[in-house]
């Protein structure tokens, strides 16, 4: 039985493997392609049903893919961009929810204002995978993905938490708003402060106690189910607890990992979410028979219709909400007007459009109850499932491939930038080299005179730092010096494959040992990852 587990378990992901392999040929991002995959494939008769286990979702996924989002946010981006990211996480979810509930529950026959709140509760939350997925390859401001990345952080718990208390509102057939408000804060608060508790004691336990790369990476790994288990069991909110421990180790992780620790556990870390939004990704599009099967009250056509509606009153919502955080301020400030310059209004649209629904929406939908405590069946979890699904693929399938068209349309850059991230690294190094020079000059010139090891590398700063120089000179004088960059670049890979080739004839040789070899050879992919950055796909 373990045996053929085992071998399909390896066969899913090697098909999956290939899915994104196709899909980064055709050029379409890997979320919406495996959505698209899994739907063809739940389609082939015969074909096993496989249903989302919404614990393995919120338990399993969610705390690594939000503390690997929380760790590579930038804090800066997210102080500078924090009152949009914070109402549109907060502010936005609650209106959606206030939308879809009032809307749902005068189209949809029989569902109480409640249920549609719980409605609008899962699908409130935009993916950041999918939105991010499709962003990375396309030149736009810096200040969308900012925004984007940002709310997707804490837009999962404001909406989850909607969610919790509308669940419990149908169960129990009553709402206080007043216990709910103060719930809701003690959810919010309670799961920033494990979040905190929990990132200073491991960063703590870190620094204190002697560990290597192995063990670093590991606890790396534990730390996020730590936090959101540990929030959730005093019914705090998990969610946050992730995301504010993983700022905050993320801000210090200086103190406490080494250079080591910080290249393989970034190595890990890539794959391991890498690998889990592939999973979610086809897991979403295999749901198809399951959704469709649940839908006993309602035919297709209905649920179809019910879910364009609300789905099209979802997007123009965000829509709307956007312009209006965007240009309302400016319109009740004269001084915002005068010092602020005026918004790009192709902002806000890209903002609103990339919002695409993804796992979590699904997972809270699955994770409804099929009973009610008192054994009757829990009202209208057929269509609230099925909206939900039909939600997603509008707004990850179809807004997912328009994206791409519009932003051309559109003809937006990263043209309003303070500075092009070329220009920012070589000032960067520059200093790092000027700080590196002095403190050879101050603390070991004498030292340089005896040792030649160390006057080599007294003499490989001061080359870098007339490198660096030159970098500057080309970007200040050349109209192009991107592709001056460029030619440099591709100057240095072909040195570097030169020395590799060369090293693989010496391998066939057998003279140097084989651990020897290995370890040069990663010295040179060190070399050129400092040329092309470290991709993570």
């Amino acid at each position: 039985m373990i045996h053929s587990y085992v071998i399909i378990s390896i066969a899913v992901l090697l098909s999956v493997m290939i899915l994104v392999m196709i899909g980064q040929k055709l050029k379409v991002a890997y979320p919406i392609f495996l959505v698209i995959a899994g739907l063809l494939i739940s389609l082939i008769p015969g074909m096993p049903h496989i249903e989302i286990e919404p614990d393995l979702v919120f338990l399993i996924f969610l705390p690594p893919i939000l503390f690997e989002a929380a760790w590579f946010t930038s804090w800066q981006d997210f102080h500078k961009w924090r009152k949009q990211i914070f109402s549109m996480a907060f502010g936005l979810v609650f209106l959606t929810s206030i939308v879809v509930a009032y809307l749902s529950s005068s189209i949809i026959p029989g569902l109480t204002v409640a249920m549609g709140f719980l409605l609008g509760g899962v699908n409130s939350p935009p993916d950041a995978v999918a939105a991010t997925s499709v962003l990375k390859h396309m030149k736009i401001p810096k200040k969308i993905t900012s925004i984007l990345e940002g709310e997707s952080l804490i837009n999962d718990a404001s909406s989850l938490i909607v969610f919790k208390f509308a669940l419990a509102a149908v169960i129990s057939g009553q709402f206080i708003w007043r216990d709910a408000v103060q719930d809701f804060f003690m959810m919010a608060v309670g799961g920033v402060a494990v979040g905190v508790a929990v990132g200073l004691l491991f960063g703590a336990l870190l620094r204190i106690i002697p560990s290597n790369s192995n063990i670093d990476t590991v606890i790396t790994l534990i730390v996020p189910y730590i936090m959101y288990v540990g929030a959730e069991h005093f019914h705090f909110s998990g969610v946050l607890a992730v995301v504010a421990g993983g700022l905050l180790m993320s801000y210090n992780s200086h103190c406490y990992l080494s250079h080591t620790s910080r290249i393989q556990s970034g190595n890990v870390w890539s794959v391991l979410i890498f690998l889990m939004n592939t999973i979610i990704f086809i897991l979403i599009g295999l749901e198809l028979p399951i959704v469709v099967a649940a839908m006993k009250d309602y035919t297709i056509s209905e649920g179809i219709f019910y879910s364009v509606v609300i789905g099209g009153a979802i997007i123009l919502t965000r829509i709307l909400y956007s312009y209006a955080v965007m240009y309302f301020p400016r319109l009740c400030s004269k001084e915002l007007r005068l010092k602020v310059p005026k918004p790009d209004w192709r902002e806000p649209f890209i903002i609103s459009f990339a919002a695409m629904r993804g796992v979590v929406s699904l997972a809270a939908a699955l994770s409804i109850p099929a009973f009610l405590p008192n054994g009757e069946a829990f009202p209208h979890r057929n269509i609230i499932l099925f909206v939900t699904f039909v939600i997603i693929l509008i707004t990850l399938v179809g807004q997912g491939l328009l994206l791409t068209p519009i932003l051309k349309w559109l003809k937006i850059d990263d043209a309003g930038s303070d500075l092009p991230e070329e220009k920012q690294e070589v000032i960067l190094m520059r200093k790092l080299k000027e700080t590196a020079l002095q403190k050879m000059e101050n603390d070991f010139s004498d030292l340089a005179e005896k040792n030649t090891l160390v006057r080599h590398q007294k003499h490989k700063l001061e080359t870098e730092m007339m490198l660096m120089a030159d970098k500057a000179q080309c970007m200040a004088s050349t109209g192009d010096y991107v592709n001056a960059i460029n030619e440099n670049k591709d100057v240095l890979r072909q040195i570097i494959q030169a020395q590799r080739n060369e090293l693989h004839r010496m391998k066939k040789e057998k003279i140097f040992d084989d651990h020897v070899m290995r370890t040069i050879e990663m010295q040179l992919d060190f070399d050129e990852a400092k040329i092309t950055g470290f991709s993570h796909g």
